[in-house]
């Protein structure tokens, strides 16, 4: 680990102080304001919105752009974070972003603002690195909600996009999904087009009125948008509205979810283009829908081994679904690896996941970090639903292991945290690869 990387680690997540966003807007004036000048597509949501800055970010691609693309949480590497043209900055660009933030820190501090968050300090050093490389698009996904998110103060984005909106982080955002929904609808700017997962009612209220308020075109997508047609080993293809008409588009992910995150993304380049912002055209959409990989969604990593990120109980509603309809396909029973950060509602996660499938065993996994929930908890939240043999193991490795070897010829699903599937991420790299991260 580099000292850059563990002076990171040394920040609290959760500062005791938060700079305002006010604050946050001096910080950026120090640095230049040069996000002023940047084409900024702003994303905020419940679940989806890691899905649909990779599905956007490709059909950028595709159409010939430069794209920044900051993202949370990641993976394996802090790296991951700033994604430029889909590839994580390399050390030269991180190390140089992290001595030029750490070095306004100190002046900042030393003029009465508070120490950057973790957060805070790492969206610093995004737009300094697109503040130096100049893409032709920035997507920025929110860390936390919207209205409060420290991207929220990015004053003058080309465009906004709201994916599904559903109950998480309640001890910040609000306990029903009207108060969620408008810390979310935050991120509207006036005069400035909305894209937005239309699908439940009462939170597409919430962002309507909210944009009507501020006079933001809105461009709502629901399941109306979009059909299936064909369901395939690897993916699924679907018909698409789009600003030329229907499109049949293939999404190379098995999950059910993605398909509405696909329709926002592409209603959400259609936008690009009416607002002459990107020349994108409906072939664009097509290959960057179809090109488009999303690490640790639905990822088999080994045959009919998945990984997914699903951690909340909208999330593991949805992957649920997914599941559903592949032990209709297959007729086989399903392995369960779990793992879980205790701040989560990981009672209704367990009943999503325990209702309607044919689990066969389930192996508990506590996580190498503090927030994980504890292991023989969950395994007795598991027992109460199911007859199979349930287990819990102290570490991820030996979970893994464990799950790997049980599993037999059933589908084996990971689940439960971003946490998890990183570090099952970290144990599938090979020596060599894993030595980019050294």
């Amino acid at each position: 680990m580099t000292e850059a990387e563990r002076y990171l680690d040394r920040i609290p997540m959760w500062a005791l102080r938060k700079n305002s966003l006010d604050q946050v807007r001096d910080f950026l004036e120090e640095m230049g304001s040069a996000y002023e000048g940047m084409r900024i597509v702003h994303v905020a949501g419940t679940n989806g919105k890691g899905s649909v800055c990779a599905y956007l970010t490709s059909i950028l691609r595709e159409a010939g752009y430069s794209v920044g693309t900051f993202i949370s949480p990641h993976l394996i590497h802090v790296r991951e974070r700033f994604l430029l043209n889909q590839t994580p900055a390399d050390d030269r660009m991180f190390l140089d972003a992290f001595y030029r933030v750490k070095e306004l820190a100190g002046l900042m501090t030393e003029r009465g603002y508070g120490p950057p968050t973790y957060f805070e300090f790492l969206f610093y050093m995004f737009m300094d690195i697109c503040d130096r490389e100049k893409p032709d698009f920035v997507i920025l996904e929110t860390g936390l909600g919207g209205l409060l998110d420290i991207t929220n103060a990015v004053s003058h984005p080309l465009l906004t996009v709201i994916t599904s909106v559903s109950m998480d982080h309640m001890q910040y955002l609000g306990t029903t999904i009207r108060e969620i929904a408008a810390q979310k609808a935050g991120i509207l700017k006036a005069g400035v087009p909305a894209v937005y997962d239309g699908c439940c009612p009462e939170s597409r209220r919430v962002i309507e009125e909210r944009a009507k308020v501020l006079g933001c075109p809105v461009f709502p997508v629901s399941e109306k948008d979009y059909e299936l047609v064909k369901r395939e080993k690897d993916g699924v293809r679907i018909l698409v509205n789009t600003e030329e008409g229907p499109a049949e588009i293939r999404i190379s992910s098995r999950a059910d979810y993605q398909m509405i995150n696909a329709a926002v993304a592409v209603r959400a380049a259609g936008v690009l283009k009416k607002l002459k912002g990107a020349d994108i055209s409906v072939r664009h959409m097509k290959q960057g829908v179809e090109k488009c990989f999303w690490p640790g969604r639905m990822e088999e990593v080994l045959p009919d081994v998945y990984l997914d990120g699903a951690h909340n109980a909208g999330g593991m509603k949805a992957l649920a679904r997914t599941i559903a309809g592949m032990q209709e396909e297959t007729g086989k029973q399903v392995a369960l690896m779990f793992g879980v950060v205790s701040d989560k509602e990981y009672h209704k996660m367990i009943r999503e996941l325990c209702t309607g499938l044919r689990i066969s065993r389930v192996t508990i996994a506590r996580m190498d970090t503090e927030r994980s929930a504890d292991a023989e908890s969950l395994a007795y939240e598991f027992k109460e639903f199911l007859g199979c043999p349930v287990e819990a193991f102290l570490t991820v490795k030996e979970a893994w292991e464990h799950f790997l070897r049980e599993k037999g010829d059933d589908l084996g699903f990971c689940a439960g945290s971003l946490y998890l599937v990183g570090e099952v991420k970290a144990l599938l790299m090979s020596p060599a690869e894993g030595d980019e991260y050294d």
